[in-house]
This record gives structure tokens, sequence and C-alpha cells, in this order.
């Protein structure tokens, strides 16, 4: 859980520029600190999960502590739900909540999400109203 005092830290994690950008704008806007990745495999690596053949001690420096994940559900390479699947076997970051982002309304898909961990399954484009919401929820108001 994040305390009041504390900054919420997201990653957001979308490989469309202008759905990424729309999401760390509306992040901004609710106070949020925000990083932002093209994939998943990026993702990876600002958490600290990258390639382990590649891992070196300086990567390590570069790893940074996020309160939430907002991820594209639909991504080339590494699917959100992967990237989801991973961060929730990871010992670090298993707690660390992640929020799954579609354009596609599929129930099936969204079960999936929500039973192997997913916080929320939320609909494109993400509105303020969403964040808000997603904070109290995370903030426990």
């Amino acid at each position: 859980m994040v305390s009041m005092e504390e900054e919420l830290h997201v990653l957001a994690v979308d490989d469309n520029l202008i759905d990424r950008k729309l999401v760390e704008r509306i992040l901004k806007i609710s106070s949020c600190k925000v990083t932002t990745a093209e994939n998943g495999i990026r993702a990876l690596e600002c958490l600290g999960l990258g390639d382990p053949q590649q891992t070196d001690s300086s990567s390590t420096n570069n790893v940074m502590k996020v309160n939430l994940i907002i991820t594209d559900y639909c991504m080339p390479g590494m699917t959100g739900f992967e990237l989801l699947k991973i961060v929730k076997e990871s010992s670090n970051l298993k707690e660390v909540p992640v929020v799954i982002l579609s354009s596609e309304n599929i129930p099936t898909r969204v079960n999936k999400c929500l039973a192997s961990g997913a916080q929320m399954f939320m609909q494109k484009p993400l509105k303020l109203s969403d964040v808000e919401k997603l904070k109290c929820q995370l903030l426990n108001c």
C-alpha cells in the first residue's frame, strides 16, 4: 500500500506512442510520478527483471521502485498479460498492483487477467476518473 504523503510512482507500458502519452498526461494531472516503457521487455528492464544474461552491476542500480503498473494488453513481442504473469511470479514485485488496459472488452480476456492477479481491467481510453478511482483504491480512501 501507499501512504497519502508518498507520491504514487506508476510505470505506464504501451506500444502506441499516443496512448502512452495520454496515460502519462492523465497520471501527471493526477499528481503521479510516471515512467513510461514502449513494450513489455523495456518494462521488465525498468523493473530489474530484464534478460539475466545481460545484467551487470550497473544495470541493478537502474532498478526503480514503482507503486503501480498500467499496461496495454495487446502489444507486440510481449503482451500485457505476459508482463502481468512475470510481475506476479517475481518475489520482489508480486505485491505491485497491475492494471491492464485494452480497447477491446472481451470477457474471457478480462477474467483471465483478473484471475492471474490483475488489480483491474480498464477499457481504453483511460480517463481521469479511472485514475482517481484507482488511486483511491490504492490509498484506501
